[in-house]
C-alpha cells in the first residue's frame, strides 16, 4: 500500500516527466527512501527533483526572450535567473540588450508571490499619475527609464535601462498569447 501510494503521489505531481534523466532518477532515489523508511532523505531528493525542473521551466521561459533588434546584441543572463527564481518561488529569465553605446535589460519572473502584489499597482497605474502604453492587448507601466507589465496575472515583464520607445520595438515582437500559456 505504502509503495503505491507513494509512487502515485510522485506521478500525479510530476505528469510531464516521463523519460529516463536526472528529474526521473531523483524522484526515483525518493521514491526508493521513502520505500527504505528514510523520510529526510526522500525529501532531500523531493526538493533536489523541485529545484531541478525550475531549472527546466526558467529555461523554457527563457525561450521568450525576444532576439535583439538589428544594431543590437542580446545576452541571456543565466546567473541572474537563477538567483531571482531561486527558492522554488518561480521561474525567471533575463537578457542584457547592448548596441554599444546604450544598453538595457529585460526581465520575465513568473508564478512568484510578490507578482500578486504587482498586479494591481499596474492595473492601477493611471491613477497613480504613471503613463500607461500598450503592446498589443498587453498594459504597460512607463516610470521614468523603465517599463512594467503583467501577462495573464502571473508573469511580471520587465524592461529597463533605456529610452522607452526602443525597448517597446523589442517589447513588440514578444508572442505574449504564448507566453501566457508558459508551464500549463
Amino acid at each position: 500500500m505504502k509503495r503505491s501510494l507513494a509512487a502515485g503521489l510522485v506521478l500525479a505531481l510530476f505528469p510531464a516527466v516521463v523519460t529516463a534523466d536526472e528529474v526521473s532518477d531523483t524522484l526515483q532515489s525518493a521514491l526508493q527512501a521513502y520505500e527504505d523508511g528514510d523520510i529526510k532523505y526522500a525529501l532531500e531528493e523531493l526538493d533536489y527533483a523541485k529545484q531541478l525542473l525550475k531549472q527546466i521551466q526558467s529555461t523554457a521561459l527563457t525561450d521568450f526572450l525576444p532576439e535583439a533588434p538589428e544594431g543590437w546584441s542580446r545576452e541571456i543572463d543565466t546567473e541572474t535567473a537563477a538567483l531571482l527564481g531561486f527558492g522554488g518561488t518561480g521561474a525567471a529569465a533575463q537578457a542584457t540588450y547592448s548596441n554599444g553605446d546604450e544598453q538595457f535589460t529585460i526581465m520575465f519572473l513568473a508564478d512568484n508571490p510578490m507578482i500578486m502584489s504587482m498586479g494591481a499597482m499596474i492595473a492601477n497605474a493611471g491613477a497613480m499619475g504613471a503613463k500607461v502604453v500598450r503592446v498589443g492587448r498587453q498594459k504597460f507601466m512607463v516610470q521614468d527609464n523603465e517599463l512594467t507589465g503583467l501577462v495573464d496575472n502571473r508573469i511580471l515583464v520587465k524592461a529597463d535601462g533605456a529610452d522607452p520607445d526602443i525597448m517597446l520595438k523589442v517589447l513588440e515582437t514578444v508572442d505574449y498569447r504564448a507566453l501566457s500559456r508558459y508551464a500549463e
